[in-house]
């Protein structure tokens, strides 16, 4: 497989993990969760209680796109540097 196959599938990849954040919110729209939010707030703090519901809402999301993301690469032996991998090194590593 050559480089410029790969990135395109890596392209593909990333845009089907997005299109996947796409859906999952619009699966929590209708089910009702962030009415459901805004609800258990005042109606002056509904714009808080919206935001917070969709950072709850969209956590797993992430977190399954996160490694969906690294799969692909795995898979297309991409490789990189994450920033997160600086964060947890020891000093001097």
């Amino acid at each position: 497989m050559t480089d410029s196959q790969k990135k395109l599938l890596h392209h593909l990849g990333v845009a089907g993990g997005f299109v996947f954040l796409i859906l999952w919110f619009y699966l929590g729209r209708k089910t009702g969760f962030l009415d459901w939010a805004i609800s258990l707030s005042p109606t002056s703090h509904g714009g808080a209680a919206l935001t917070l519901a969709i950072m709850i809402m969209m956590t797993p999301a992430f977190f399954i796109w996160k490694y969906l993301n690294r799969l692909i690469e795995k898979k297309l032996e991409i490789s990189g540097r994450y920033y997160e991998d600086d964060v947890y090194k020891k000093p001097g590593e």
